[in-house]
């Protein structure tokens, strides 16, 4: 899925409250505190992790999902 960098921040939220994993938790705090800044862009490296945490944040909640009912 290509995310928006406005959806990429808006996950990474989620992400800064914390799942266990303290250097995505950190990342994402600075990144949500950077985008304040006026005409502020993410790195090409920043937005690549950007992307994965986001991605791996997806993967995690589909294993999590439970089908109530088929057809």
């Amino acid at each position: 899925m290509n995310h928006t960098l406005d959806e990429l921040l808006f996950h990474m939220r989620a992400i800064a409250g914390g799942d266990g994993r303290q250097w995505a938790a950190g990342f994402a705090k600075s990144i949500i505190k950077q985008s304040g800044r006026r005409n502020w862009r993410p790195t090409h490296k920043q937005e690549g992790v950007m992307r994965r945490l986001v991605a791996e944040l997806f993967a995690n909640t589909a294993d999590d999902l439970e089908v109530i009912e088929d057809g």
